[in-house]
């Protein structure tokens, strides 16, 4: 691989030239109509992003009708290559890619590189398992009759993406269309742009068909709407919040019965008991709490510690806090970049003020930092009243309340009280104890003594109002197809 000599100078130079992927090329807006792209870190503009006009909409859904017909009928050892050949490209394009990355969502460098290394291992696992599209044969009732399953492609699918992990969050969906012979019309957060154009050219530069895959961007209602009541549209795959999520699979429903795969919020519970190494346990509760600040579906978030350990537990999380480096993600001192925008840093604030109307004690944190950009100080609570909005609501920022129980009961009652149901975490020392849990939490993953729970390779989605359908895995890859029964007698 070449060296960049300037991978900030090449990075920044992306945000010159955003634009949308339609059926093979790159297109500006009609009439200037789009948003500026902010630096959560200073608050500056990076570029200037263009909106699908309505006829680029209806251009997109052509484009992925006609893509769907070409790429269902290429052989899967060639969607294999191709979405290798994309993460390929990727890698060698790494660095530059990370400060990309970055830039627009706010994110540390370390972290940046982690999620695209991520991103990659799920295109790569999602080409090799497009080899393994297995159908079955049905032994027959008569000698004459020959029964077969076969795997189809869905068809052309529709996707929705947040800002918290544009690269990562975008390659599930892309990947495991395309592997599983579906078209994709994608549309990423309009915060994070850039990341999403380098997965989708990567695919261009690899070989992938035009109309196979398009990018758009715009209104999200607007965008949405316009797909989702497409007949053309056979599928949507949705990461978001769950107010949308249910419009979103509603509004599938109504048109056409569309199959949907949706990915909601979480509100993760950790379980924390006395005979865990509970220090240990602190240490990586931080790191998961507070990595992308906070900005994570699957982020640790309640944290219940049994009473004789909550003591060292709250010590040990609020000095890690305090330990953490917060600034811009582009220098390599910091441990933990800025919120994506105000907004999120007035619901912090909410969160905390709420907090101490009742009564709780603010370990560490819990204010704005005042500097430019979109900063807020990792922050530990303790205290909490059971009522305590962070206690209630996903909070999707860096903040860590802490509230103790006494028994294994109590402590799954209070974790499974909420309408989340995505991930959950336990640490204990106990093998029975670690057995009770994993069977007793609510959620679609869960994971003990440690916290990675987001692997290729694994099916990831959650329960009850956390959404329905897995990314990731097998399950991932079924997702795009449907099981056509064929059964033949011969004449």
């Amino acid at each position: 691989m070449k060296a960049i000599d300037d991978p900030d100078g090449a990075a920044r130079k992306v945000f010159t030239r955003l634009a949308l992927h339609i059926d093979g090329a790159w297109l500006t807006a009609q009439e200037g109509v789009g948003e500026k792209v902010l630096d959560p870190a200073t608050g500056a503009a990076l570029g200037w992003l263009p909106h699908a006009s309505a006829a680029q909409l209806q251009q997109a859904l052509q484009a992925a009708h006609q893509g769907f017909t070409l790429w269902s009928a290429t052989p899967a050892f060639e969607r294999r290559r191709v979405l290798l050949e994309a993460a390929r490209l990727l890698r060698e394009r790494g660095e530059v890619l990370a400060r990309v990355l970055t830039l627009e969502q706010g994110k540390p460098l370390a972290e940046s590189r982690a999620e695209w290394t991520a991103a990659i291992e799920i295109i790569e696992w999602y080409a090799e398992e497009a080899r393994r599209l297995y159908g079955r044969t049905i032994p027959a009732r008569t000698a004459q009759v020959v029964q077969v399953v076969q795997q189809q492609a869905l068809g052309p699918v529709a996707a929705f993406t947040p800002w918290n992990f544009p690269a990562l969050t975008p390659a599930r969906k892309i990947a495991g269309a395309l592997a599983a012979g579906c078209s994709l019309t994608i549309k990423p957060a309009e915060e994070t742009p850039a990341t999403a154009m380098a997965l989708v050219q990567a695919c261009v530069d690899a070989g992938l068909p035009a109309g196979v895959l398009q990018l758009v961007f715009g209104v999200p209602a607007q965008v949405s709407e316009t797909l989702i009541q497409s007949p053309l549209i056979r599928k949507i795959s949705f990461t978001g919040s769950i107010p949308v999520g249910k419009h979103l699979a509603e509004s599938a429903a109504r048109h056409g019965v569309k199959r949907c795969t949706l990915e909601l919020g979480g509100h993760a519970p950790v379980l924390v008991f006395d005979d865990a190494d509970v220090e240990r346990a602190a240490q990586l509760c931080a790191a998961g709490r507070f990595r992308n600040a906070g900005q994570v579906c699957v982020a640790p978030s309640r944290f219940y510690v049994q009473r004789a350990a909550v003591g060292r537990f709250a010590q040990a999380l609020g000095a890690a806090a305090e330990a953490l480096t917060v600034g811009n993600g582009l220098d390599p001192q910091t441990t933990m970049g800025p919120m994506i925008n105000a907004r999120r840093l007035a619901a912090m604030q909410h969160f905390v003020d709420d907090a101490q109307r009742g009564g709780a004690r603010i370990l560490c944190g819990g204010t704005r930092l005042q500097q430019p950009g979109f900063f807020f100080a990792p922050t530990v609570v303790q205290d909490l009243r059971d009522d305590a909005a962070m206690l209630r609501e996903e909070i999707f920022g860096p903040i860590a309340p802490i509230v103790a129980f006494d028994t294994a009961e109590e402590a799954l009652a209070r974790a499974n009280a909420l309408p989340f149901g995505l991930a959950a975490y336990a640490f204990t020392g106990a093998s029975v104890t670690a057995d009770k849990v994993a069977q007793g939490l609510e959620a679609g993953m869960v994971a003990i003594n440690h916290l990675a729970v987001s692997i290729a390779e694994a099916p990831f989605g959650g329960v009850k109002e956390s959404g329905y359908g897995s990314e990731g895995g097998v399950e991932g890859l079924q997702a795009y197809l449907t099981p056509k029964f064929v059964t033949r007698m011969a004449v």
